[in-house]
């Protein structure tokens, strides 16, 4: 199971790749790329709820959830505070992506929880749908790299590693008497 999961992610990504390189019409082709965007948008918070009940990773569960309520407080309070004018004029709400932060959040908590073999694929579906905001003129390239800090980083704030020791205690000797050296990592 564990090598299953990215591997069906990458297979998404490539297949969806390969659907849009198909499409010609410019005008479709922008619908299929927003439509794919907000497939993967929603799709990122389940599979990452899937996977910490999945793997029975509880106290991931949490720190997911503490991530994303924080990313998109932020990402809502933002929008509503900045009011920046979308390249399409559809609103004023462009900064920052909330598309961007959400998939993001999501990429960075797996990569920062599971590691790499989660996080890159996440991560290439998290820049296909920041690439898909700017080419359907939701977002700049301002409002994609706000997006993405703020998921990143309300990730990398709450998420610990899974199944790390996080605190190692090792015998020392002192010059005078022995002791115990301590190491708490973050």
């Amino acid at each position: 199971m564990k090598r299953r999961i990215p591997t069906i992610i990458f297979q998404f990504a490539l297949s969806l790749s390969l659907f849009l390189i198909l499409i010609t019409n410019v005008s479709a082709q922008k619908n299929a790329v927003e439509t794919s965007g907000d497939v993967i948008y929603y799709a990122t918070p389940v599979f990452c709820l899937a996977t910490t009940l999945l793997k029975k990773d509880y106290q991931g569960t949490k720190q997911l959830a503490f991530s994303a309520v924080m990313a998109v407080g932020t990402s809502y309070i933002l929008k509503h505070t900045i009011r920046k004018k979308r390249p399409d004029g559809s609103d004023h709400h462009a900064f920052p992506s909330g598309h961007a932060t959400v998939t993001f959040q999501g990429a960075s908590f797996l990569q920062r929880r599971y590691g790499w073999k989660f996080g890159v694929p996440a991560y290439l579906l998290s820049i296909y749908v920041a690439w898909g905001r700017t080419f359907c003129d939701k977002h700049d390239w301002w409002d994609i790299l706000g997006g993405a800090a703020i998921g990143i980083g309300s990730s990398y704030i709450f998420t610990k590693p899974y199944g790390r020791t996080r605190i190692t205690l090792t015998p020392t000797i002192f010059p005078k008497s022995p002791g115990i050296h301590s190491c708490i990592t973050f």
